[in-house]
């Protein structure tokens, strides 16, 4: 399968980090919780962890999945499998 078709199916994804201070990404579908500290996503290529320290959202656009955050970038992690399912069930627990 070529790659103008994996973007079709799955959707675009981009990701931009400038010195650790600004992040821009594409292909969000949903931000599921997030702070000062911590960002979870879900992105056309899986659950996305963002941690650092005064993280807050300087663009969000719903429509067309993009996202831009400004803060102190500590670690950007893609979340598979079992491991979403444990980090989710924290943040339902959290959240009731």
């Amino acid at each position: 399968m070529d790659k103008e078709l994996d973007n079709i199916l799955l959707g675009s994804h981009e990701l931009k980090i400038t010195d650790r201070r600004e992040i821009f990404l594409t292909g969000i579908k949903k931000i599921t919780s997030f702070d000062n500290e911590e960002f979870l996503m879900e992105s056309s290529m899986g659950v996305i962890l963002l941690k650092g320290h005064s993280l807050e959202i300087l663009k969000l656009d719903t429509h067309d999945g993009n996202v831009k955050i400004k803060g102190k970038i500590d670690s950007f992690a893609y979340i598979d499998g079992e491991t979403k399912q444990n980090h989710e069930g924290f943040f339902t627990k959290l959240f009731k």
